[in-house]
C-alpha cells in the first residue's frame, strides 16, 4: 500500500463504546443531547488536518485490520447498565484481539485509550490491554475544590508538564479540564505524565494522561473521555491537545524513502552522462571548447536518440536539442548557443504529476557553478492534484514548474534549486516562459537543518511539525505550496519598485524584505487555507517558520546575504514580541501566538511598500534601512545607520550602493553560536535531493 501523506486513524466502534464519530448513531444513543455521546467533532477536526478517519463497526481487531491504519482509538468502552453505547459488542477485547493490538503497537502503531472515573465498574479490560505496556487505569474518581472549572468539584484543571525536547504533545495547549476522571498509574520510566492533578486534588499530583513509548509505537492514556467529546472539544485547549496527542501516537510508523525510477533505469542514460561528464572537462568557462569533442558530441546524440522515445512529450525539443548540438560541433565548438532547443522546450504547458523530462543544456547554475558548462538532468513533475485544484481555483501560475531530481550531472551537484531558462547559453534573450523549482531539494536542506536545529536547541517541536521534519514527500509537498504562493506573490501587492528585481542595483536589504514579503504572504495564506480545511496549509507555516529562522541566516557568506537577513528580521521581531524566547540554553517558542505575530510582521512590511509609492526611490531605501535597523542591529561602521547627512547624497543612486557594506547586518550572537554548531550540516546539505 501506497504510504498516506497523513496519518490513518481507526475509532473502534465495535465493543460497547460510549461514542461514535457518526452523527446518526449518536442521534440515536443520545436524542436528547448528542453532542454528549458524539466524537463528531473530533473526528472532523482529525479529517481536517488531513487524517483518514474510519469507524470500526464490527468484527475483531485482528488480521489486517489494525495493519492499514497507523492509529487506534479506544474511547470508553463500557458494559450497557452504565452508559448509552454504540449497539452491540462486547466491552471487552478478546484475548487475540489483546494480542494484535499488542503487536501493532510494538511494530510501530499508535494507541489513544481513553478512561473513565470508576473505571472497573463498566466491564471492559482496558487495563489488561495498558498492563501489558506498564500503564493501569485506578479505580477512582478526583474531586479538586480549588482548581477546577464553573466551581465543579469533579471538574479538575490539569497541571500541565513543561515541554520536553523532541515531540510536544502540549504544543499550543495551556490549559486543559478533566471531567470526572481517574489517575493513572505508569510504570515505564520514560513514560511522559502531559497532566496532572494539582496539589488542591483530592489525589495531588497523579497523572491524568500519560504518553509511553513501547517497541517502535507510541500509547497515549486519558484518565477521562469527556474532554473530547463534542460537547467538551472547544473547552480550554481540549482540540489542539487532541490533535497533537493523534498526530503524536501516529509518529512511530516508519516512513519510507522516495524513490525513483523511470528514465534512470535505461541503459543510455548512464551513458549520456558519461559522455556529459567528460565533455565538461573540457569546457572553458564560457562553454567553448578549444579541441576537437566530435566523438563526445556523437556519443551524447546517440545516447539523446536512444532515450528519445521514453520522453514522447519532449520530442519537439529533444529534435531541437540534436540539432543545437550538432551545429555547435559544426561550428568548431565556440561559446555554444542553444537557442533553438531552449524556444522548444515547454515542461509548464503539461504538469503532470510525476511526468519526467530529460534536460541537456550548456548551462551556469545559480547557486552553484558560474560556468556555462553542458549538464544532462532527468527531472520529474510534482504537480498533485490537490495542488492543482489549489493553483487553478485560486493561485494561478502558470510559469511555475516544481520538479525533483531523478539524476544530475556535476553542475548540480552544488547548492543550486532551481532549472531557469535564463541560465542556458544562447545568442539572444526570449521571453521566458517557465521556471523549475527542485522541491526535493529544498525539503531535503529544510529536513536537516531544522532538524538538527531543534536537537540543538532543544526546541520542543508540535507532533505534525516533526511529522514533517521526517517525511520527504510531506515536506516536499509543503515547499511546492510554499513555493507557488510565494512565486506569484512578486507580482501582487503595493509595489514601490519593479517586482523583477535583477534588473535593479539597489541596497541588498530591499531583496531581502521582497523575499520576506513574499514568504509571509504565503504563510498569510497559509492560515487561510488551513482554516478552510486544506491541511498542507499547517505544514507550509512549519516550513516557513523554521526554514527562515533556522537554514536562511546560516547558510551562505555574509556578503550581502539578503535571504539571512530576513530570517534574522523575523527572529529579532518574534523575540521582542516575546511569541520566541532563548533562556537557559533552550530556544521555546508560543505556539499559539506565532501566527499573529509572524502576520504583524507582514503588515509591517505591507505599509513600508504602500507609503514607499509616494516616496522617492532613495528615501524609500532609508524607510527601509530604518525598518530593518529598529530590529538588526546595524554594523557599527555603517554609513547608513549614520542617516542621510553621512550619505553621498548629491550623487547618482550607485554611490549609496557603494557605501553598503558586505555586512550591513551582522549575526547576531544567538546566529553566530548556532552557526559553529550547525556549520557541518549545513554544508553537507549541498548537493542533497532526499
Amino acid at each position: 500500500m501506497a504510504h498516506p501523506p497523513f496519518p490513518r486513524v481507526l475509532v473502534d466502534e465495535a465493543h460497547g463504546q460510549a461514542w461514535s464519530i457518526r452523527p446518526d448513531v449518536v442521534a440515536r444513543m443520545n436524542p436528547a443531547h448528542p453532542r454528549d455521546s458524539g466524537y463528531v467533532e473530533a473526528a472532523a477536526e482529525l479529517r481536517r488536518r488531513g487524517c483518514a478517519v474510519a469507524a470500526h463497526l464490527a468484527g475483531p481487531l485482528a488480521g489486517g485490520v489494525l495493519e492499514r491504519h497507523d492509529v487506534l482509538v479506544l474511547a470508553h468502552p463500557s458494559d450497557p447498565v452504565w452508559e448509552r453505547t454504540v449497539p452491540g459488542g462486547s466491552p471487552k477485547l478478546s484475548p487475540d484481539e489483546l494480542d494484535a493490538v499488542e503487536r501493532f503497537v510494538r511494530a510501530g502503531g499508535g494507541l489513544v485509550v481513553l478512561g473513565e472515573c470508576e473505571q472497573d465498574k463498566y466491564g471492559n479490560n482496558l487495563n489488561e490491554l495498558l498492563g501489558r505496556f506498564g500503564v493501569h487505569i485506578a479505580n477512582t474518581t478526583v474531586q479538586d475544590p480549588a482548581r477546577n472549572l464553573r466551581g465543579v468539584a469533579t471538574w479538575v484543571r490539569a497541571d500541565l508538564d513543561g515541554p520536553p525536547a523532541g515531540e510536544d504533545v502540549l504544543a499550543g495547549v495551556a490549559d486543559v479540564c478533566f471531567y470526572r476522571a481517574a489517575t493513572i498509574d505508569a510504570a515505564p520510566e520514560d513514560a511522559r505524565v502531559l497532566c496532572r492533578t494539582a496539589a488542591t486534588a483530592s489525589v495531588p499530583g497523579a497523572p491524568l494522561a500519560v504518553a509511553v513509548e513501547a517497541g517502535r509505537g507510541r500509547i497515549a492514556v486519558f484518565a477521562d473521555s469527556d474532554l473530547f467529546g463534542d460537547d467538551s472539544i472547544d473547552e480550554l485547549d481540549h482540540r489542539a491537545l487532541w490533535a497533537n496527542t493523534v498526530a503524536w501516537a501516529a509518529g512511530g510508523r516508519a516512513v519510507p524513502p522516495v524513490t525513483t525510477a523511470g528514465a534512470l533505469g535505461r541503459p543510455a542514460w548512464p551513458r549520456l552522462k558519461e559522455a556529459v561528464t567528460a565533455l565538461r572537462e573540457l569546457q572553458a568557462p564560457d562553454g567553448s571548447i578549444d579541441a576537437d569533442a566530435t566523438a563526445l558530441v556523437d556519443r551524447i546524440v546517440a545516447a539523446v536518440e536512444e532515450l528519445a522515445p521514453g520522453f514522447p512529450h519532449d520530442e519537439r525539443y529533444l529534435t531541437a536539442l540534436v540539432g543545437d548540438l550538432r551545429r555547435w560541433a559544426a561550428e568548431g565548438f565556440g561559446v555554444p548557443d542553444f537557442l533553438d532547443a531552449l524556444l522548444e522546450f515547454h515542461p509548464e504547458r503539461d504538469r503532470a504529476d510525476g511526468r519526467e523530462h530529460l534536460v541537456v543544456f550548456p548551462m551556469y547554475t545559480q547557486n552553484g557553478s558560474p560556468d556555462r558548462k553542458l549538464e544532462a538532468l532527468i527531472v520529474r513533475a510534482v504537480w498533485p492534484g490537490w495542488l492543482a485544484e489549489l493553483e487553478a481555483a485560486k493561485y494561478d501560475n502558470p510559469m511555475f514548474v516544481p520538479i525533483s531530481f531523478v539524476d544530475f550531472t556535476a553542475g548540480y551537484d552544488t547548492n543550486s534549486a532551481v532549472l531557469f531558462p535564463e541560465t542556458v547559453a544562447m545568442r539572444e534573450v526570449p521571453r521566458f516562459t517557465w521556471g523549475g523549482i527542485f522541491c526535493d531539494r529544498e525539503a531535503a536542506r529544510f529536513r536537516a537543518v531544522g532538524r538538527a536545529a531543534a536537537d540543538t536547541l532543544r526546541l520542543a517541536v508540535p507532533p505534525d511539525a516533526a511529522r514533517l521534519l521526517d517525511d520527504q514527500r510531506l515536506a516536499q509537498d509543503a515547499f511546492v505550496l510554499w513555493d507557488l504562493v510565494h512565486d506569484r506573490t512578486h507580482t501582487r501587492g503595493d509595489l514601490p519598485f519593479d517586482p523583477f528585481m535583477v534588473k535593479q542595483r539597489m541596497p541588498y536589504w530591499m531583496y531581502a524584505l521582497e523575499e520576506l514579503r513574499c514568504d509571509l504572504n504565503a504563510y498569510r495564506e497559509a492560515v487561510a487555507l488551513e482554516d478552510a480545511g486544506i491541511p498542507y496549509g499547517r505544514l507550509v507555516r512549519y516550513a516557513i517558520l523554521f526554514d527562515r529562522l533556522f537554514r536562511f541566516p546560516i547558510t551562505g557568506g555574509r556578503v550581502k546575504n539578503y535571504d539571512g537577513l530576513g530570517g534574522q528580521l523575523l527572529f529579532a521581531h518574534l523575540h521582542r514580541a516575546g511569541v520566541l524566547r532563548w533562556t537557559d540554553n533552550v530556544l521555546r517558542i508560543d505556539w499559539r501566538a506565532v501566527s499573529g505575530a509572524v502576520l504583524d510582521l507582514c503588515a509591517a512590511i505591507e505599509r513600508l511598500y504602500h507609503d514607499g509609492i509616494d516616496r522617492s526611490r532613495v528615501a524609500h531605501w532609508l524607510s527601509a534601512h530604518e525598518l530593518v535597523a529598529s530590529y538588526v542591529a546595524p554594523n557599527p561602521a555603517s554609513t547608513w545607520a549614520k542617516g542621510p547627512e553621512a550619505l553621498p547624497m548629491d550623487g547618482p543612486p550607485r554611490g549609496l550602493v557603494d557605501a553598503v557594506l558586505p555586512d550591513e547586518f551582522p549575526l547576531n550572537t544567538f546566529y553566530e553560536a548556532l552557526h559553529r554548531r550547525l556549520r557541518d550540516v549545513v554544508a553537507a546539505t549541498s548537493g542533497i535531493t532526499g
